[in-house]
């Protein structure tokens, strides 16, 4: 059983030794740990200080791509490697490592396929009240599309069993951890949160640089994704909607036709036959849209399994 940790890094020689010192290199149930360093164009020596510090492989990405490529290049590095559990931790060391083994502990009894750190459960509260408020609000939104019981959406302490590392195929260039959750409840993985801690920040999250717009990002992610795989489901709710206005609109427009006060009506025909057709092109665009998820959900099977005949066995 190979348990592969990756950190996915930009500029963090500061504190990447310190990571890579705090991770386990043993524990039961495993019996081979690799430490892997997704370096994501890194213009300082985070690198060099990471093959020092003892990992067994530094993935150098030719230049800044964001964190969603960086955890992608780590996907298919770890398929590489045929690893059977993949944890995935930050650079910065908010998490800390002594909870990896509670994290695999769901894979290793094959209660889960997908295991997330769950930061929101701590006592006291890790957060500001205003950022805990946004943290649920977010969690609650991404668990109603998703279909999934996270708990925390945006940790990004996770653990995949060999399943879940080999169907994580991230299109969004922002972040991955939403992405993910959509994916999880796509291809129906079991999900598990375990509650866990956090350490002191030791720097600013480069990742939320402002609140409203790390909010809109991900909200793009979570809608994109939905769109991807249930287009039919996202266009006959919009289409369903104008149809049911039109429709309210037709019979109003009938009591005035019978009370023979139809004449200064007409508007709402206009806005009725409107509405109408913005509903039916909906259902149509739809059902394109279904089609294209169907041919993209058949290429990702034949994707997956070229996976495993050229890389797990």
């Amino acid at each position: 059983m190979k348990l592969v940790i990756q950190i996915p890094c930009w500029n963090e020689q500061a504190c990447i030794a310190d990571v890579i010192a705090s991770l386990p290199r043993g524990m039961p149930g495993i019996d081979i740990i690799e430490i892997m360093i997704i370096d994501d164009g890194s213009s300082d020596a985070t690198a060099e200080v990471a093959a020092k510090a003892g990992v067994d492989e530094v993935v150098r990405l030719p230049r800044h791509m964001g964190l969603a490529e960086a955890f992608s290049a780590g996907i298919a590095a770890a398929i590489r490697r045929n690893a059977d559990i993949l944890v995935n931790t930050d650079a910065d060391m908010p998490y800390p490592s002594v909870h990896i083994e509670q994290l695999i502990l769901p894979i290793l009894k094959k209660q889960a396929d997908i295991v997330l750190g769950n930061r929101l459960s701590s006592t006291p509260e890790p957060f500001s009240p205003l950022k805990m408020m946004l943290e649920r609000l977010g969690t609650v939104f991404v668990r109603f599309f998703s279909s999934v019981p996270v708990m925390d959406a945006a940790s990004g302490f996770r653990a995949f069993n060999r399943d879940a590392i080999m169907a994580m195929f991230i299109h969004g260039k922002f972040s991955y951890t939403m992405e993910t959750l959509m994916l999880a409840g796509i291809k129906r993985f079991r999900l598990v949160n375990v509650p866990i801690t956090i350490n002191p920040p030791r720097r600013k999250s480069r990742l939320v640089k402002n609140i409203p717009g790390y909010i809109g990002r991900s909200i793009g992610a979570v809608v994109r994704a939905f769109l991807m795989y249930h287009p039919l489901r996202f266009f006959v709710g919009i289409g369903s909607l104008f149809l049911c206005v039109s429709l309210v609109l037709g019979i109003r427009y009938m009591v005035f036709f019978a009370q023979g006060n139809s004449a200064g009506h007409v508007q709402s025909l206009i806005l009725l036959a409107i509405l109408a057709l913005m509903g039916f092109q909906s259902i149509v665009l739809g059902l394109i849209g279904e089609v294209i998820a169907a041919n993209r959900r058949l290429l990702e099977e034949i994707r997956l399994k070229l996976i495993k005949n050229e890389d797990y066995h």
